[in-house]
C-alpha cells in the first residue's frame, strides 16, 4: 500500500469516526477567527476561547482592533500565554487589515502570510474555513499524527504541508486535519497515544512496531 492509498483509507476511517468536524474556536466574523488562531499558539482552544468573548464585544471590528491601546488587549488575553508579543501582532494586523485592505481578511494565503503574526498555519485555516478552499493546516496535532501514521516525515510545518499536498486530496484537506486535531486531542496524544482503541492502529506503523 502506498501513501495515497493509505491517505484514503485513513479519510474514509476518520469520517466513519468524526463524521461532522469544524473548527475548534469560535468566531462570528472573519477577523475574530484571524485573532483567535493567532490566541491559540502554545495556547489551548478551550483557552482562547475563553478569553475571546469579551475582548470581541468590547472590540466588534477591525478598525475597533485597530485604534485600540496595546495595553488594553494585553489585558484581555494575559492567560494565554505569550500575551505581549500576541497583542502586538494583534494591533498591528488589524491595522494592516484597516488600512490596506478595506476591513477585509484577505483569501490568499499569500496576502494573509503578510499579515503580522500569521504563518502558513494560520493561512491555510482562513482560506478554508472561511473562503472553502483547499486547505492543510499543519499544527502540532497534524504533524505528530501524520508522522506516526507514516504519512510524512519531519517536524516542519511547511515541510509536512507540501508531502500532504501530495497524497491528500485538496477537497478533503480541510476536513482531513480538522479530523487529525480531534483524534489528537481525543485518542493520539502526544504522551501515551491510546492505541487499543484507535480507528487507526491497523493502518499505523508506530503501533505496529510495538509488537
Amino acid at each position: 500500500m502506498n501513501k495515497k492509498q493509505k491517505a484514503k483509507s485513513i479519510i474514509s476511517l476518520l469520517k466513519t469516526e468524526y463524521p461532522e468536524v469544524k473548527c475548534a474556536l469560535i468566531y462570528s466574523e472573519p477577523h475574530e477567527l484571524l485573532i483567535a488562531t493567532r490566541l491559540s499558539a502554545q495556547c489551548t482552544d478551550k483557552r482562547v476561547n475563553m478569553v475571546t468573548p469579551d475582548m470581541f464585544r468590547r472590540y466588534p471590528t477591525i478598525k475597533d482592533f485597530a485604534e485600540a491601546d496595546i495595553s488594553d488587549i494585553e489585558e484581555y488575553i494575559k492567560s494565554c500565554g505569550l500575551y505581549k508579543t500576541k497583542a502586538k501582532d494583534i494591533s498591528e494586523m488589524c491595522r494592516m487589515l484597516h488600512e490596506e485592505y478595506n476591513d477585509i481578511v484577505p483569501d490568499t494565503i499569500d496576502e494573509l502570510t503578510k499579515l503580522p503574526g500569521v504563518g502558513r498555519k494560520t493561512a491555510n485555516l482562513i482560506c478554508g474555513d472561511l473562503y472553502g478552499k483547499p486547505a492543510y493546516v499543519c499544527d502540532t496535532h497534524v504533524i505528530r499524527l501524520t508522522n506516526r501514521l507514516g504519512l510524512a516525515e519531519g517536524k516542519d510545518a511547511f515541510g509536512v504541508e507540501k508531502q500532504l499536498v501530495k497524497i491528500i486530496p485538496a477537497d478533503e484537506s480541510l476536513n482531513f486535519c480538522h479530523r487529525l486535531v480531534w483524534h489528537g486531542r481525543l485518542v493520539c496524544n502526544a504522551r501515551k497515544p491510546e492505541c487499543d482503541r484507535c480507528c487507526l492502529s491497523e493502518l499505523c506503523p508506530t503501533h505496529n512496531s510495538k509488537g
